[in-house]
């Protein structure tokens, strides 16, 4: 077996040497970064989740690789949690606060009491399988209890699954703010189990919820104070362009450790800053997205290749069975579960809740706190580590994979709005209340075929062949052109619609939208009378659009479906103010695919973990209806056909 690579410091005599050391070292990491970036055309080719590939490429570069030999865990947990503190201010800062409102009671349920479900059953199902205690069988469960933002928030938008606003913001603001008690749960128990002392559960579970409100208090005041913080100094300060991301990045760093360092949950508080700073109009926001998407994309790289170098895959084979099955059991049963009981007061449809289990990812985060064991130096931790490692990788290959698959056969992909498009946005200087945008003209889109593009939008430019023309003078807008238009900043995407292409619809969107369209303001007596529905009293004299609205408990979506006796309603279009504009009807309504809806329900999993007890009763019971039904029936006489008559 080749010798693993060392580099330690030298100095005196070995100047040069420690020298030559710095540069491998920095070609080396070069060197996986670029093999990470190449490998997601490779990832988005074959639909492979590229965190996944990203771990793999650490696995495959360390110890048990090609040698390089990491093992600082302190440094590991430092590196990680630094990266991971990027990716979640940018995916706050992506977030619209709409879509955070309507998604914050159900994912604040799913981010506590479904983390300690969770945590629960899979301690319960590590204490009998492996040889762990209690206490580590439960550590080993809050290890991997909370979902991973990073791959959360890369699967739904970087994959390009188009699903409901509500599910979609459900998933990502859990993912963001489910932290706090899985660190918690964990850092307690990593706690008892380093000092021996013997600990009652009421004095445990007393801590856990007093250091979790803590934390979840003192994150969220962080997090609304920095955001302020970084709102008011882009403001105030005249800062130059290029150096407007840097500061922005460096304040929601500061904005992380600050609420760490008082106690409270640093990844919770730089999410919420996020938050905050990319809903308000801050200068130069086209500049920070695009600084922030490459920081992103270096984050996930850096923090996934490291915590891949990190683990020693030679340790894996004697535990990889149980670690296999554990993960399984997380996935299938555990996960499920929670989700199930944490969504009830909700009202998600079923086919909407088997989705939200099966995004559960686990990642980064998880394999940051089983590195928390190996720093306080309890006996297991190497083996919790391990456990937690192979439990990450099946999660990412089993459901990272097969996430667009899933939302498919549930029938919660919605079509396309809006074609393909070519747009720009470009910052002005000196202003927030106004920005420019940048249009391709497209061939079939609307503007191309005459329609006029609305007064509170301000052409000023138009690039035809290579000359540059005023919009007055460039006349109707060619295929080709490209036009500059100043909007309000409070209207950044209501162009689009105009600029658009012609979405394009396959067979399964057409069956999505329905059979034909409606009015939404028609009355939804005439729908009763047509196909004989039964409605409530209160129901009769209201509008198709009210019914729907009603039904679906307010603020209806693109893509909502209400089901009416033997026909589905559907929400073809709505406005930014939830107005409904468009109806489709569905006489055959397509139905998600039932097997998996069943199993990722209480229903379902009960029904499997009950069926050994059970096969015996019911083959009793269908042999008895057998015999009841062959008694009940009689033979009835034989006629010829209507045909052979005549």
């Amino acid at each position: 077996m080749h010798r693993p690579y060392r580099f330690t410091a030298r100095n005196g005599r070995e100047g040069g040497i420690y020298e030559q050391g710095i540069y491998l070292v920095i070609l080396i990491g070069t060197a996986l970064v670029l093999v990470a970036a190449f490998s997601s055309l490779i990832a988005f080719r074959f639909g492979a989740p590229l965190l996944l590939i990203f771990l793999l490429i650490g696995l495959a570069a360390g110890t048990d690789g090609l040698g390089l030999d990491f093992d600082n865990a302190p440094l590991a947990y430092f590196v990680g949690s630094l990266a991971l503190a990027v990716v979640l201010f940018d995916s706050g800062f992506r977030t619209p606060v709409a879509a955070f409102k309507q998604a914050a009671l159900p994912a604040l349920s799913l981010a506590t009491f479904g983390v300690v479900l969770t945590a629960g059953l899979v301690g319960l199902c590590t204490h009998y399988l492996t040889d762990f205690s209690w206490l580590e069988s439960f550590l080993l469960g809050s290890i991997v209890a909370s979902t991973d933002a990073a791959a959360v928030f890369f699967l739904l938008r970087v994959g390009n699954i188009s699903i409901r606003d509500r599910v979609r913001s459900t998933l990502e603001v859990e993912s963001g703010s489910n932290d706090p008690i899985a660190i918690f749960l964990t850092l307690t128990l990593v706690s008892v189990l380093a000092t021996g002392e013997a600990i009652k559960p009421q004095q445990l579970a007393g801590d856990v919820l007093t250091g979790f409100l803590v934390q979840m208090g003192l994150g969220v005041a962080g997090g609304l104070v920095g955001g302020r913080l970084i709102l008011w100094l882009v403001e105030k300060l005249d800062l130059d362009r290029g150096l407007m991301p840097i500061f922005v990045l460096a304040l929601s760093l500061m904005v992380f450790a600050a609420a760490g360092a008082i106690g409270g949950s640093g990844f919770l508080a730089v999410y919420i800053a996020g938050l905050i700073a990319g809903n308000a109009r801050l200068r130069a926001a086209a500049s920070l997205l695009r600084f922030q998407d490459g920081m992103t994309w270096l984050a996930q790289i850096i923090m996934f290749l490291v915590l891949g170098l990190f683990a020693t895959p030679s340790q894996f084979p004697i535990i990889i069975g149980d670690a296999i099955a554990i993960g399984l059991f997380l996935i299938f049963i555990g996960r499920p579960l929670a989700v199930a009981l944490c969504l009830i007061p909700f009202r998600f449809p079923r086919a909407e809740t088997a989705f939200v289990s099966w995004v559960g990812l686990r990642g980064a985060v998880s394999i940051l706190l089983a590195i928390t064991p190996l720093i306080s130096e309890i006996p297991n931790g190497r083996a919790l580590f391990n456990f937690a490692f192979i439990i990450v990788l099946v999660s990412l290959i089993v459901q990272g994979w097969t996430v667009g698959k899933v939302a498919r056969r549930l029938g919660l992909v919605l079509p396309p709005r809006l074609g393909p498009m070519e747009k720009i946005t470009l910052d002005l200087p000196g202003t927030r209340h106004h920005e420019l945008l940048t249009y391709r003209v497209i061939a079939d889109s609307p503007v191309a075929r005459g329609e006029r593009i609305p007064r509170w939008a301000r052409p000023s430019l138009v690039l035809r062949d290579g000359r540059s023309l005023s919009f007055q003078d460039a006349g109707r807008l060619q295929p080709g052109d490209y036009v500059y238009i100043v909007i309000p900043g409070a209207f950044p995407h209501l162009l689009d619609r105009l600029f658009a292409s012609r979405a394009e619809l396959d067979p399964q969107d057409v069956e999505f939208f329905g059979d034909f369209t409606l009015d939404p303001q028609r009355p939804v007596r005439e729908l009763a009378e047509a196909y004989e529905l039964e409605l409530a009293a209160e129901e009769a004299d209201w509008t198709i659009a009210e019914l729907i609205t009603a039904r679906v408990g307010g603020s209806p979506e693109y893509g909502d479906r209400v089901v009416l006796g033997d026909i589905e309603l559907i929400v073809r279009d709505a406005d930014p103010q939830g107005r409904i504009t468009s109806v489709g009807v569905s006489l055959d309504p397509p139905k998600p695919s039932e097997s998996i809806v069943t199993i990722l329900s209480v229903g379902g999993i009960w029904h499997w973990l009950t069926t050994p007890f059970r096969r015996g009763k019911d083959e009793g019971k269908s042999r008895r209806r057998a015999h009841l039904d062959s008694l009940q029936k009689e033979p009835r006489p034989t006629r010829a056909a209507p045909a052979e008559e005549a």
